[in-house]
């Protein structure tokens, strides 16, 4: 098989358009239909770096999925949770990668407008891999042993007091050796540091065609709906919940991604 290139991970969908018009301040950014329509478009001009994260996913895979756990009908896989999964992203990165046998997929999203999508995705393109996408809060989900875990740009719309016990719930599942691939937006604790870093994400938008009033309009959306925490806190919460090691592998601007080892 052949390196997945970043963009084909990534499906084709309509321009970004949302914030092209002022709206309503007391607006809040949702991940619906509207949302579903841009939002391969949205991830490609938004986050600096998403397609190399994408890129790597199988490349750890590969490395750290020991076929640990057992389907059904008795064959060896590894399972990955791909969580918070909007379309797919990740996990078709995955498929593209691995014999349709040696994977089972579990791709949960809280938004039915994305599992719709994420599901109808999927099974046209990989329809003999053993992928279940599912509706659900993640918060609230039971996760069954598995190899490997992905977070990609989740953790930070969960209220902070509930990522602690997510992080738990992922941490027992893990099988041995197993590992968490952690991406998020960050802060940084030195105001003069974070606010440079800010500016340049905003020139990185401008350069991919966001105007101003589109990069105002979906910052006060996210406003209490994305919440971001500094690196360091990361670090120190995997830590807390018993990753005996935890490396930042890649930072871009205020996006960073992290692998946890079981």
């Amino acid at each position: 098989m052949n390196p997945l290139a970043p963009e084909q991970a990534v499906p084709q969908t309509e321009h970004d358009t949302l914030f092209t018009t002022p709206l309503d301040k007391a607006a809040r950014f949702s991940f619906d239909e509207q949302v579903v329509a841009c939002f391969p478009d949205m991830i490609r001009r938004s986050v600096p770096g998403y397609g190399q994260v994408l890129a790597m996913l199988p490349i750890f895979a590969k490395r750290h999925c020991g076929y640990q756990q057992q389907t059904a009908d008795g064959r060896r896989v590894s399972r990955v949770y791909d969580l918070g999964c909007s379309l797919g992203a990740a996990s078709m990165a995955l498929a593209g990668e691995f014999a349709a046998t040696d994977l089972q997929i579990k791709a949960v999203d809280v938004s039915p407008a994305m599992t719709e999508e994420a599901k109808t995705l999927l099974e046209t393109h990989y329809p003999e891999h053993d992928i279940e996408v599912m509706t659900a809060d993640i918060r609230t989900l039971q996760l069954e042993p598995c190899d490997m875990v992905i977070l990609n740009l989740t953790l930070q719309f969960l209220p902070a007091d509930d990522r602690r016990a997510l992080l738990d719930k992922i941490h027992a599942a893990l099988g041995e050796g197993g590992i968490l691939v952690l991406t998020e937006k960050t802060h940084d604790f030195d105001e003069q540091q974070d606010a440079w870093l800010v500016e340049r994400y905003y020139d990185f938008k401008r350069a991919n065609g966001y105007s101003e009033l589109e990069i105002s309009g979906k910052r006060n959306a996210l406003e209490n709906v994305l919440m971001t925490d500094t690196l360091e806190a990361h670090h120190e919460r995997l830590a807390a919940v018993g990753f005996a090691r935890h490396t930042t592998w890649f930072r871009f601007l205020n996006f960073v991604s992290i692998v946890a080892f079981k």
